[in-house]
């Protein structure tokens, strides 16, 4: 067996991802997850609590980013502006090599209702965590909660924008277009 290589969780998250999209994810056992990468299913479990967690592998690094952004805007921003910033930074965790990864990650969540909840919950905790740090800066509710889940709705119609096949702009371009798009709304004047 192969033990003690480096980047363990990274190689487990990749074949969870292969098999689940290849075989069905109900039809995947933590076990086969871990024996096709040469580890044992006690090995999986020292990673993960349960193989549906494989797929939401990074979540702290997702959520930092966002955070980062936040603490990078400048200080009298506007609580739109800030939200831009978290974008901004989150964008770095969405090169376009990751697209096709990202489309299959996204195809085995869809397929499955209790993944499609887990991402959901997964957004929903950003909000919250993104609507805390706009608090801590010094902005009331409701704007701090309104900048927030608006941020975070942009996000994941950007990321269902990019993931589409004949996609060519950059995450970062679709999250500005998309931001332009709801400032033009909130105004109103918009088509």
């Amino acid at each position: 067996m192969v033990r003690w290589e480096p980047g363990t969780p990274e190689r487990l998250q990749q074949a969870a991802l292969e098999l689940f999209a290849t075989r069905g994810y109900e039809q995947t056992t933590a076990t086969e997850i871990a024996q096709s990468v040469g580890l044992t299913e006690r090995t999986f479990f020292r990673h993960f609590t349960d193989k549906r967690e494989v797929l939401f592998l990074g979540q702290d690094v997702f959520n930092q980013a966002f955070l980062d952004g936040v603490e990078a805007a400048p200080a009298q921003a506007a609580p739109i502006e800030i939200v831009a910033s978290a974008l901004e930074s989150a964008a770095a965790l969405f090169p376009d090599e990751r697209r096709d990864h990202s489309r299959t990650r996204q195809l085995v969540i869809e397929q499955n209702p209790a993944l499609r909840e887990r991402e959901a919950h997964k957004l929903r905790s950003l909000a919250a965590t993104i609507a805390d740090a706009l608090r801590a800066r010094g902005i009331d509710d409701p704007a701090a909660t309104l900048a927030a889940e608006s941020g975070v709705t942009v996000f994941g119609i950007a990321f269902t924008q990019w993931l589409r096949q004949d996609e060519q702009r950059s995450f970062g371009t679709i999250t500005t277009d998309l931001l332009r798009e709801l400032q033009t709304v909130a105004r109103g004047t918009g088509a």
